[in-house]
């Protein structure tokens, strides 16, 4: 089976600005890791925006973008979050917010207007966000005897994993490593062929 621990983000949080017919929709773009993390932005965004009309959104989570929302706050129903989520999802990306506060300038803009206002906001700011690729990786845990050193440690070069921690206790060893989630079965089917070695999975980023 092919598996690709590969996905795209962004870096940075960005801004971007439309204006049509006296209405300004003010968009950010902001790099999310978890629904509380979500939420507790939403919540900063409608206090300093506080005198807006409408605080419309979208957001992705996970490598493989399979949990996502949009909210279009007031807004006729399939104008404002939907267009938002258009724009993360042509650009492939997850791990991102895309929140646009609506201005009302006094005229209605009707049902295109308005999703073409939030949709080229949403891509003004994500235009302006720096994306970045990232690998999906796992921890773990490696406990051994101190006499099989040399053997885990051929097989962490052979497989470019990293040491994030290691503690001797008499004879044994505890070694935390990570490594590319593609990886994963390869290093530790070669890991558990080595004489004492446990592993205890930490977590999978």
């Amino acid at each position: 089976m092919l598996f690709t621990d590969t996905y795209k983000t962004i870096d940075n949080e960005a801004e971007g600005l439309f204006k049509d017919r006296g209405s300004r929709f003010i968009a950010v773009a902001i790099p999310v890791t978890s629904q509380e993390e979500i939420k507790t932005r939403l919540g900063e965004l409608r206090k300093e925006y506080h005198d807006a009309r409408h605080h419309c959104y979208a957001w992705v989570l996970a490598p493989d973008r399979q949990a996502w929302r949009v909210n279009d706050d007031g807004e006729p129903s399939g104008t404002a979050g939907r267009p938002i989520l258009a724009q993360i999802n042509a650009r492939e990306l997850t791990n991102v917010l895309v929140v646009v506060i609506r201005y009302f300038g006094g005229t209605l803009l009707g049902v295109n207007g308005l999703i073409n206002a939030y949709r080229t906001a949403a891509s003004d700011a994500l235009d302006h966000a720096i994306v970045r690729e990232k690998h999906i990786t796992e921890r773990w845990l490696l406990t051994f005897p101190y006499i099989s050193m040399n053997d885990v440690m051929k097989v962490l070069r052979d497989e470019g994993c990293r040491q994030t921690e290691h503690n001797y206790t008499g004879n044994e060893v505890t070694l935390g490593i990570s490594f590319r989630a593609s990886v994963s079965e390869q290093v530790s089917g070669r890991l558990n062929k080595i004489p004492g070695l446990q592993m205890k999975w930490l977590s999978t980023e």
